[in-house]
């Protein structure tokens, strides 16, 4: 999904310096960028032990922040401290445990298999998550944001018939496997997708939407034209052809709207 491993060795600089501007505007916007240096928390879900990371301790909402398939990274971390930086207490989960860190997309592709197939275990993870942002943040609204692997995720959240708000998915899977779990959806939904993405075919899209327009959720789904998967992503190249690309102007865009998505959302 995102190339070679030896891929990631090679664009870790460029990540880290788009990342940094990210973080840097949304900090302009609320103060100093400083204040958003996140912490290690450890929790468990059942008898696994995890470990997610918490950043900032904003008062416009918290956001659980769900990780790709190569799990909790420095990556997503930047994430969470990029929304941290917007007014948020942001909580980034781990689904796979403390000792589950794919070292290669081989590993992360049979890893993330096992919660598609599983999507009990898959909730149950999240929302042990979700638990641990609440007992961070209290009475806060809260709302989730995820990318790929994570994108799908948020979306199983929602049908788990989680109390958030909102949540968010950029570049997810939006297959509908158990379509009549849409019942369940009380957030709001905000599907950010690249109008070329082979990695998600029509026909999961078509379900998304009617799974959506059956339940009468309160939903969007944004295209971006010229954008593949993984468009948030640095690591993922710039070959369109290759099915997963970064594009900065969708990865602009749809940052931009996750934030119109979150105020409207959050807002007391």
């Amino acid at each position: 999904m995102f190339g070679k491993t030896s891929y990631y060795q090679g664009k870790w600089i460029m990540f880290k310096r788009i990342a940094a501007v990210i973080v840097l505007s949304a900090s302009s916007a609320t103060g100093a960028a400083e204040s958003f240096k996140g912490q290690a928390v450890p929790y468990s879900a059942g008898s696994v032990q995890m470990e997610g990371y918490r950043s900032g301790d904003g008062k416009k909402g918290s956001v659980l922040v769900v990780h790709d398939w190569m799990g909790l990274t420095d990556k997503t971390k930047m994430k969470a401290d990029a929304i941290a930086a917007l007014g948020y207490t942001v909580f980034a989960a781990d689904v796979f445990g403390k000792s589950v860190r794919p070292k290669n997309p081989d590993e992360a592709r049979a890893n993330s298999s096992a919660y598609y197939k599983d999507r009990k275990l898959f909730r149950e993870r999240l929302n042990a998550g979700l638990l641990q942002l609440r007992s961070i943040s209290g009475s806060l609204p809260v709302a989730a944001v995820g990318y790929c692997f994570g994108g799908t995720a948020v979306i199983e959240l929602a049908r788990s018939g989680a109390d958030v708000r909102a949540v968010v998915s950029f570049h997810g899977g939006l297959d509908s496997p158990s379509p009549a779990d849409g019942k369940n959806i009380k957030a709001r939904v905000l599907a950010l997708h690249g109008a070329d993405d082979p990695v998600v075919p029509a026909a999961n899209l078509a379900a998304f939407e009617d799974e959506m327009r059956a339940h009468k959720v309160d939903w969007q789904l944004i295209k971006y034209g010229g954008a593949v998967h993984s468009f948030t992503d640095p690591f993922a190249g710039n070959n369109p052809a290759k099915g997963s690309a970064y594009n900065r102007t969708a990865d602009q865009r749809s940052w931009q709207a996750m934030q119109n998505f979150l105020e409207e959302s959050l807002a007391k």
